[in-house]
């Protein structure tokens, strides 16, 4: 596999870490070098969450370059556009089609921007934009914690990494009482990406 450097963007209470956690260990099965960061900004109040994770042959730092992600991750359409800039031209953003207003929207000093918006501001980084239901995938599920993995499933699709290794990193870090329904988020995941056109 070719460098891959993946930034994954959300706000807190959304299973980023968990998230990058599990591609990290996932790369790592897989036989590759990771190296992985997090910065969570008040994330227990809503705050924005970012991991940093870099897979490759050899990795020498965990930090990725603005302008040097081949696939941004959003859990969150705000955070999309406040880190599309660290997008490399012609990367992959998968964006979870669901909106949690800042503080500032919520006061009205500030205005939530449409998809569209959302959308065009990206366009100055990549044409590969992908729009995915991942919130409502994981209430239909009966349980939002899973959003996470629907996310990881969508990614997973752009990453040479077997199902098998997928899953039993997922084993390894969910409790055995919700395993089966992460698992099957994460093929939901898939599946949400397969009909965006992803990959």
């Amino acid at each position: 596999m070719k460098k891959q450097d993946i930034l994954m963007v959300g706000v807190g209470g959304q299973g980023t870490i968990l998230a990058s956690d599990i591609l990290s260990e996932a790369a790592l099965a897989a036989g590759y070098d990771v190296k992985k960061t997090d910065t969570l900004g008040m994330a227990q109040r809503g705050g924005s969450v970012v991991s940093h994770v870099r897979i490759a042959e050899q990795v020498w730092s965990p930090l990725i370059k603005e302008g040097e992600a081949d696939i941004m991750l959003a859990f969150e359409k705000l955070e999309a556009a406040r880190w599309g800039r660290y997008l490399r031209t012609g990367g992959a953003a998968i964006i979870n089609n669901h909106a949690m207003p800042p503080l500032s929207v919520s006061l009205g000093t500030h205005r939530y921007p449409d998809n569209e918006e959302i959308r065009d501001t990206l366009k100055q980084r990549t044409e590969r934009i992908y729009f995915v239901e991942g919130t409502r995938t994981a209430i239909e599920l009966g349980d939002i914690r899973v959003l996470n993995m629907v996310m990881l499933g969508c990614a997973s699709l752009l990453l040479p990494i077997d199902v098998h290794i997928w899953k039993e990193c997922m084993s390894q870090r969910i409790p055995s009482k919700i395993l089966k329904v992460n698992f099957t988020a994460f093929d939901l995941g898939k599946r949400e990406a397969s009909h965006v056109n992803l990959g």
